[in-house]
Formats: structure tokens, sequence, C-alpha cells
């Protein structure tokens, strides 16, 4: 990345550290968003988005507890839990508000941010995510959580790749293929499973209504992970809430199709 950045660590309430990245700092009258990386991920992998972002906004990265850099504190997690980080490190950064876009587990995160702090939240970007799993998510994501404490991570990867991105970008982007397969695979077990089972308990869906700032979501047309039918919940219960759906885009569109993200983000700015 050509442009100017600046990484630190802050302190959150209960003395995790969080690692982030400050993308055009200092650049004042600029709107102000905060990227929120899936399950297994890092802040890494908003770099097309973030490229496409900072001649227009002031970017935050970050990574969530257990997750990347930062702190790994042991287990059980909770979605409100993430979101107090998130809100300590708006405090740290000096940002007494913000547009907030996350994708998948960063998504929820967002949402309960919303819901807990909703003097914080500018716009909501909604990506690949859900107000809730289903019926049947705290079995599915224990699945999720056991394989990985039992078998290790590279049991999950070709799972979750096939998930993850469409065929044909699997075969064309080899590189940024391997490149979130290597961060995935450098999960710590234990903080991976927490989070895991934290998606199998959380249930935002009573609280959509309560959220009144403008929202955007996005889905992948083919995204077996969180899918359309998750994305049209959280349509409908957020009014005003704009969807787009990626034709033939799995789940991490925002890798896929960061130029997308990038509008649909700019869009959001736009709407306030």
């Amino acid at each position: 990345m050509t442009h100017q950045q600046e990484s630190g660590r802050a302190i959150a309430r209960d003395g995790a550290a969080l690692h982030y990245t400050l993308h055009g700092k200092g650049r004042l009258g600029l709107p102000r968003i905060v990227l929120v990386h899936s399950l297994g991920m890092s802040e890494a992998v908003w770099e097309g988005v973030v490229e496409r972002l900072v001649p227009q906004a002031c970017v935050l990265t970050y990574d969530c507890r257990g997750h990347g850099l930062s702190a790994k504190p042991p287990g059980p997690y909770r979605l409100e839990q993430f979101a107090n980080d998130l809100n300590d490190l708006l405090t740290h950064v000096g940002w007494s508000s913000a547009y907030v876009a996350g994708a998948s587990l960063g998504g929820s995160v967002a949402l309960q941010c919303a819901i807990l702090y909703p003097g914080r939240v500018q716009g909501l970007g909604l990506i690949d995510t859900t107000a809730w799993y289903g019926p049947e998510a705290k079995e599915r994501w224990e699945w999720r959580a056991r394989e990985a404490e039992e078998k290790g991570l590279p049991s999950l990867i070709e799972f979750q790749l096939s998930r993850w991105f469409s065929d044909e970008f699997r075969q064309k982007n080899p590189e940024a293929v391997a490149r979130c397969r290597a961060i995935f695979l450098a999960n710590d077990v234990a903080s991976f499973a927490a989070s895991c089972r934290m998606l199998g308990d959380f249930d935002l869906r009573a609280r959509l209504a309560g959220i009144r700032c403008p929202t955007v979501i996005v889905v992948g047309e083919e995204d077996y992970a969180t899918p359309p039918e998750m994305a049209r919940v959280l349509e409908s219960g957020i009014a005003g809430a704009i969807l787009k759906i990626i034709p033939k885009a799995r789940h991490l569109t925002f890798v896929e199709h960061p130029a997308v993200i990038a509008e649909l983000l700019s869009q959001l700015v736009q709407m306030s």
C-alpha cells in the first residue's frame, strides 16, 4: 500500500490488547470507516477494499480478540465483548463515531455495536453476515469447534475454501486464496473454537428494529455460510436498509469483489 498508515495497540476494558492499523491517518474532514474481519481471518484481508477507500476516507482495520496479532485470552467469548472491544478501540484512536462495516463474524460484531453503542455508529455495512445462524446454529458451530480442537485447523481448510470463493476465483487467483489459507491456518485453535461457539450462541433478530442508522447489506449469490435468505432477514428487520446480492460470489466477497464492496461503503457514507 502507498497510503500513509500507522499501526498500534489498544487495550480493551478487560486488559486484552487489540492490534490495529489506521489508514490515511491525519487527513482532516474525511469520513471515518471501520472494517471488521471475518472468522479466522485478520485485518490483512481488507487490503483491496482499503486501497479503494483511502482516497476518500480514513479507514481503521484491526484484529478481533483471538485473531491475528491481537490478544488471545481464554474463552468463552461473547459477541457483546467483541462490540465492547470495538467501542474501546474507537475511544483509543479518538474517533467519537464512524461508519462500521463487518464481514461474517465482523458483521455480527458491527450489528452488536450498533445496538449497544448507537451513538458510535453513523452507518452500518453488513457483508456476508447474519443476525442469527438458525435453529441448528449451536450444534453446527460446536461441530466446527470440536473439529478444530480434535483434528486441527488443516482438517477444515478444504471445507472453508469452497465456501469462501467461487470456483472461478480460486482458479484465477491462487495467490489471494493461498494468503487467506495461510491466515486461517495461523490461528490459535482455542481462540478459534471459542469464536465458533460464540457464533452458535447469539441471536440479534429481536434487536434489528431498534437500529436507526443508514445500512447497506451485501451477500454473495452463492454464499452457503450466510445465504441471501439471512441477508433478507436483515433487510426486512432494519428500516431503510439496502440489499445488494453479488452474482456468482460466495462468502468472502470483500476479497473476491473489493471494488463492489468499496463502492457500497461509499454509498453508505453518502446516505447520511
